[in-house]
């Protein structure tokens, strides 16, 4: 179920109001039921797989705590292998089968190895980091097991954060669920005010943007670079808005209960370096990373020094990169910030000393925009549909200055490398909306925009609701287009020349890597 659909519209109210009218001991069986409910409104048989890893690793978590010694980490270590063993399974499986098989015929080999045709189920990247979090937690002494079967189930599939994070921790969460929750009317109109907010990032300005930026990226053999520098930078403020939108409403939606769920984004593109800019972007994401696999590498390897660090780094991102998508263009977006972060890493004390002599205000400023233009450049392995398709972009973007400076020279190139074949009311109306979004952050210095509006006088507020409603209702984009994160999925006919994964070749496969409405219809298809 997708919270920008007609679905959750009837779904939210109907599950909230319950929360609060069934005792607290019922409560936790409702958000259960309701949980699964939204979880199989896109392929059913989805569950099967995710009851079968909470049954591993919530009795994995009791044999943990019982145990001691080496049987301690065997248990962490079969719990782990579990996990990550399903989700290379279904999500990983064809992609090593593609290149494997690659391998094999530019050999010659007699065989290839089989493609699998199956489904993998909605949001498992999400849910097995959250998973294994439990069951490292509880190793390290930090949780204590859950008893619950049912509240560890909610732990695992809370719908607000089910699909796409947040990736809680178990210490933040769980005992949430045992905690009884009033009814308060400062949790329920901030949280309102915060899904309302999410909303309108998603249907006024990502969905939006995506009418001029899809059309560049699905042909950019197509277009200048200067339309293809346009799309990157609308791009950027497009997965913001997307990903961040989704964010507030399932942060939004966890607070009408009473719930506080960790927050995912800190205005990431005021970060000065690209390190800050992951401490700010994917909050849940990064912090997961840092603390279960760069943090344990740097403790192991403490001898190693620069040359260990930067190890841990590139590993890191590696995996980062590939935990976003079964394709080279995934590993590529990965390496690539391992490469810059870890050039951050090393001349740190160097880069300090050059750019300190510049006054603060521009030092912090250049700082600024070069790590914009970074991420930006970075994306383009994010977002385009194939490998080469990237290498195309990142090799034509390098060139828009000196094609504004031929179309500056010459007037009648400028409608012809700005305008052809764009939208050029959608151009319009996104830069209309990144000044809006822009100048929104910037009076956010005092906090959130929702909690903002809630401290202003009711005349106010309720201007600035009618405002948002009309603004929503006659200008957002309702056609139920999934989230980014949702959308990295993959369905493929035998003989296929083209895959959105992978960059090439063809397998039989439907692949809901972040899934999505689209890839649930095709599986139900099936």
């Amino acid at each position: 179920m997708l919270f920008n659909s007609f679905g959750f519209l009837v779904f939210f109210p109907i599950v909230t109001i319950l929360f609060f009218l069934l005792p607290h001991k019922f409560r936790w069986f409702h958000l259960l039921v309701a949980s699964c409910i939204f979880y199989m409104y896109f392929v059913p048989i989805y569950i099967i797989i995710l009851f079968g890893t909470i049954i591993i690793d919530y009795l994995a978590g009791i044999l943990i705590e019982r145990s001691e010694g080496r049987r301690r980490r065997l248990f962490l270590t079969m719990s782990v292998v579990a996990n990550v063993g399903v989700l290379a399974v279904f999500k990983y499986y064809n992609f090593f089968t593609e290149n494997l098989n690659a391998v094999l015929v530019a050999n010659h080999a007699a065989f290839t190895a089989p493609y699998l045709r199956m489904i993998l189920p909605i949001g498992l990247s999400f849910h097995t980091f959250q998973a294994m979090s439990y069951t490292i937690e509880v190793f390290r002494g930090n949780q204590k097991a859950e008893r619950h079967l049912g509240i560890y189930s909610l732990y695992v599939m809370f719908y607000p954060q089910l699909v796409a994070g947040p990736i809680e921790r178990p210490q933040n969460i769980l005992h949430q669920f045992h905690e009884k929750k009033t009814f308060n009317y400062d949790n329920v109109a901030n949280g309102l005010r915060q899904m309302a907010w999410g909303l309108m990032k998603k249907s006024l300005v990502a969905d939006r943007l995506a009418g001029v930026i899809d059309p560049i990226f699905k042909d950019p053999h197509h277009y200048s670079s200067t339309g293809l520098c346009v799309a990157l930078f609308l791009y950027a403020f497009q997965i913001y808005c997307d990903f961040s939108g989704y964010s507030d409403i399932a942060l939004g939606a966890a607070k009408v209960m009473g719930y506080d769920l960790m927050v995912n984004f800190n205005h990431p593109f005021r970060s000065k370096s690209v390190t800050e800019f992951w401490r700010r972007w994917h909050i849940s994401l990064s912090t997961w990373f840092n603390d279960y696999l760069f943090n344990p590498m740097i403790t192991s390897w403490r001898n190693g020094g620069i040359y260990a660090v930067v190890a841990a780094l590139m590993l890191t991102f590696l995996l980062s990169g590939f935990w976003h998508g079964a394709g080279w263009k995934f590993v590529i977006f990965g390496l690539f910030h391992g490469v810059y972060v870890s050039y951050e890493f090393v001349t740190r004390k160097r880069r300090k000393k050059i750019f300190g002599k510049l006054p603060p205000g521009v030092n912090k400023r250049l700082s600024v925009v070069l790590t914009f233009l970074f991420v930006v450049y970075a994306w383009i392995f994010f977002r385009a549909n194939t490998v080469n398709d990237a290498f195309y972009i990142a090799k034509k973007a390098p060139a828009l200055f000196p094609e504004l400076l031929r179309a500056v020279r010459n007037h009648k190139l400028i409608a012809r490398e700005l305008l052809v074949n764009m939208d050029i009311i959608g151009l319009l109306w996104s830069l209309g909306i990144i000044i809006l979004l822009e100048w929104v952050h910037k009076i956010e210095k005092d906090g959130n925009i929702y909690l903002i509006v809630g401290r202003q006088s009711k005349a106010l507020r309720w201007t600035i609701y009618t405002v948002s409603f009309l603004l929503i209702v006659l200008f957002g984009v309702f056609n139920s287009r999934q989230f980014i994160y949702f959308q990295f999925y993959l369905y493929e006919e035998a003989g296929n020349q083209h895959s959105n994964i992978s960059g090439g070749g063809a397998y039989p496969v439907i692949c809901a890597v972040g899934d999505g409405e689209q890839g649930a219809e095709a599986a139900r298809s099936q």
